[in-house]
């Protein structure tokens, strides 16, 4: 496992949005990577995929890439959004705890975590870009955080687990049970499930947030329904 603690001056930041960039444009020529600063998100920085991007212009190429080998982390998706501003706001949720951050995309849940007094964050992504983003985005806003590519290699038991927009998939509905394994409290935040029905997770928001760069989705797309499971 990987730690990452370092913060960025302006020309390292210019050369990892570079490095970022240079991941994609030869899949999307018009695409590049900047860093952004979240809405209500206390500072929090990420490196984006730019907004001006021409989402209605991709070559037939581009498409067979965007939806066959998505660079997830190029986004920060609306339900990562709320988790880190549901973080922001409530720091009880994580200080002085030790928190997995599955599936981390970004990694702006996990970022979110260590800026609000996380003892320890495991970022954990079976991409090997998003971990590399990941660990640029926490360097952009100067936190530590540990970088993980296989969940079931991680045998330690963590305070709290989050988890964000990946029960899409029906088949990771699976990773239920294993959540409360490994953790004593989960955190789920999904905006395309609408009524989670699994044992020992209750619903207990639903809140708006939006997926940045705007993808223009729907507005059902951006209620994020908040789910917290514990056992017993």
């Amino acid at each position: 496992m990987q730690s990452v603690n370092r913060m960025l001056d302006t020309h390292s930041e210019a050369l990892l949005a570079q490095a970022l960039t240079a991941r994609i444009q030869p899949h999307l020529s018009a695409a590049r990577i900047a860093p952004e600063t979240l809405p209500d998100c206390g500072g929090l920085q990420l490196f984006l995929l730019n907004d001006d991007f021409p989402h209605d212009a991709l070559s037939p190429s581009e498409m067979d890439w965007a939806l066959n080998e998505p660079a997830y982390w190029m986004f920060c998706w609306a339900s990562g959004l709320a988790q880190a501003r549901q973080i922001l706001s409530n720091p009880e949720l994580v200080r002085g705890k030790s928190v997995l951050d599955f599936g981390t995309g970004s990694g702006v849940v996990a970022i979110a975590a260590a800026m609000a007094g996380a003892a320890r964050v495991v970022a954990c992504d079976i991409d090997p870009a998003s971990l590399d983003a990941t660990a640029a985005n926490a360097a952009l806003n100067g936190v530590q955080l540990e970088l993980a590519g296989d969940f079931f290699q991680l045998d330690e038991h963590f305070d709290v687990l989050f988890a964000a927009d990946v029960l899409y998939d029906r088949a990771n509905r699976d990773f239920l049970p294993a959540f409360l394994d490994r953790a004593n409290t989960v955190w789920l935040a999904d905006s395309r499930v609408k009524n989670l029905q699994a044992e020992h997770y209750t619903q207990v928001a639903s809140v708006m947030a939006e997926t940045l760069p705007d993808l223009n989705e729907f507005d059902e797309f951006r209620r994020v329904n908040v789910y917290r499971g514990q056992r017993g």
